[in-house]
């Protein structure tokens, strides 16, 4: 078994080799954004994932690589484009990419990022390729819908907690579910356990992206490597906000509508009163809660899961580590 720190070494050590033979792709100007992006780094959890499951019933890693690549990039995909809808400037501490070059280097350096994942998949003709593509082709598209959610939440003030959920299972959990029902599918594992596997990805899909809503607004910027507050700057109808203003007392509530509201304001001052409503109104504690709960979920599932506990423990070890970053 490779334990999660050789597996993000090899991970990252093969997308460092693809990186780099960028440099010989004509025009510069498309391959240039996306070997910024991809030369970010980052902590490699989604093709981490893909050879942890695989690894879980076969040695021979190698095999699931090119798909664990062509999830990295899709996923940097995502990233170049949510960045230029959320207005992000910085990503991983360093300028986003449209920053960096511009919105059209990174649309469109972006889109080809989406079709490269797709010939790194195609790369290791397995008999499960089909199936694999199929499920990372719906998983694509909820990707898309979970943005589009997210999007036409900005204009309501009425999206309910279970909205919110719904809109981060596609948008984050589907992802992490995919890379490990993937790596499942090339070592050829059982159905059912491929599965299981896929649901304990989405209850830690969703514990990761909640708890990257607190670290977003109580999170240390040096340790987070995005902008905190960046999510109540933009009024982002995160599980924080719904609940707040869902809970808050008419007084609460009238104050944060008007900052809600406010066009001219002092990021700081903004940033500083939401967040002194969100801790006297209580929802921090509400979000650790919901964190914990689907942690513990996704805890069950692998507990369930029947393969002996040393070959899941790397994926526990993950588990764990993805959850608890620093505030």
């Amino acid at each position: 078994m490779y334990t999660v720190e050789e597996l993000q070494n090899r991970v990252s050590a093969e997308i460092e080799k693809r990186s780099k033979e960028l440099l010989d792709n004509q025009p510069v100007e498309l391959y240039d954004p996306i070997k910024y992006s991809l030369d970010m780094g980052g902590k490699r959890l989604r093709p981490v994932l893909v050879l942890l499951a695989f690894n879980m019933f076969s040695e021979a890693i190698e095999k699931a690589m090119p798909a664990a690549v062509g999830i990295e990039v899709f996923h940097n995909f995502t990233l170049l484009h949510d960045d230029i809808m959320d207005k992000a400037d910085v990503r991983r501490s360093r300028p986003t990419v449209h920053k960096q070059f511009s919105e059209n280097a990174a649309i469109l350096s972006g889109d080809a990022m989406a079709f490269q994942s797709y010939r790194y998949f195609l790369e290791e003709r397995s008999e499960a390729l089909p199936e694999v593509l199929e499920v990372f082709s719906k998983t694509a598209l909820e990707v898309c819908e979970g943005q589009q959610f997210d999007m036409d939440f900005e204009q309501r003030m009425d999206v309910t907690e279970a909205e919110y959920l719904e809109m981060i299972r596609l948008k984050t959990a589907v992802l992490l579910a995919c890379s490990l029902k993937v790596g499942a599918l090339l070592a050829n594992a059982p159905k059912t356990l491929a599965n299981q596997l896929y649901d304990f990805g989405i209850n830690l899909g969703l514990a990761f992206q909640l708890q990257d809503d607190l670290l977003d607004t109580f999170g240390d910027q040096a340790v987070f490597g995005k902008q905190i507050g960046g999510d109540i700057l933009a009024n982002k109808k995160t599980f924080l906000l719904i609940n707040a203003l869902a809970k808050a007392s008419e007084n609460e509530k009238a104050t944060l509508i008007s900052w809600i509201e406010k066009t001219d304001f002092d990021p700081k001052e903004k940033i500083a009163a939401v967040t002194d409503l969100y801790q006297s109104i209580g929802v921090k504690n509400m979000a650790e809660e919901k964190v914990n709960d689907f942690f513990n979920s996704a805890i069950h599932i692998l507990d369930d899961l029947n393969v002996q506990d040393v070959v899941k423990q790397p994926l526990r070890n993950l588990a764990h580590k993805m959850l608890t970053r620093k505030h």
